[in-house]
């Protein structure tokens, strides 16, 4: 229990100075970074009126702290990730070993694919909430609620296409079967629909069409995935393994 303790304060005493690294230099190229999360806003209202507008003093510097942070965050991921695996993988079998690295490696490559087609789409749900609101209305954003409301963005859609590997997980412990999934598809497929619509953060049809097309997609790609994986030879292969 000591070593594991160790083992674990080692590994959050690396995560904690990557993520404090990488914050410095989200501080530092904090230009750049909000250069690009503005990139939305300059699209939709044009280069010449897409500021964005603060309140009080100490705002201004405030948003560089939140920016560096989430920076931070976002550059230090890979070394927080592969220290929960180094904590992880003793305590696994090799094949566990296998299939996990897999799975770490999908979640952030399909994470960051969901958050890219967030930020994407993100313009076009400017432009309908703006246009929405008529020609007499001009909007006028603080760093606060339009930074918000872009990353909220990006972690739904980036969180919402971990769908399918949760789908061939669930096919992999036996929880549910192809033959299950295939039957019940247009059930599931107004489900899909629905929970998009009751808990997106942004209800325009362009958020909405460009999450849930994905998930219909990732939900068929899930089926054929376990068929390939739950085959005879390939459960023979993973028992000898």
């Amino acid at each position: 229990m000591i070593e594991h303790l160790r083992e674990l304060r080692k590994r959050l005493i690396i995560s904690i100075i990557a993520v404090s690294l990488g914050a410095v230099v989200g501080y530092i190229v904090y230009p750049s970074v909000l250069t690009f999360l503005m990139h939305p806003l300059c699209i939709t209202n044009g280069a010449n009126n897409c500021g964005l507008y603060v309140t009080g003093p100490f705002d201004g510097f405030s948003v560089r702290l939140k920016v560096a942070v989430i920076s931070g965050l976002f550059f230090a991921s890979p070394v927080v990730l592969w220290q929960l695996w180094k904590f992880i993988a003793p305590g696994l079998h090799s094949k566990e070993r296998r299939y996990g690295l897999a799975f770490v490696l999908s979640s952030l490559l399909l994470f960051g694919i969901g958050a890219m087609v967030a930020y994407l789409v993100f313009p076009h749900a400017l432009h309908f909430f703006e246009s929405a609101a008529g020609a007499h209305v001009h909007a006028i954003y603080t760093p606060q609620n339009y930074l918000n409301f872009l990353m909220l963005l990006m972690v739904a859609f980036g969180v919402s296409f971990l769908f399918p590997l949760v789908l061939i997980v669930l096919e992999l412990l036996g929880v549910v079967s192809t033959t299950a999934l295939r039957k019940r598809r247009r059930y599931a497929w107004l489900g899909i629909i629905v929970v998009v619509a009751i808990f997106i953060p942004s209800n325009d049809p362009y958020s909405l069409t460009a999450m849930a097309v994905p998930l219909l997609l990732f939900y068929e790609l899930a089926i054929l995935v376990g068929r390939v994986l739950l085959r005879p030879g390939a459960k023979a292969s993973r028992q000898e393994s």
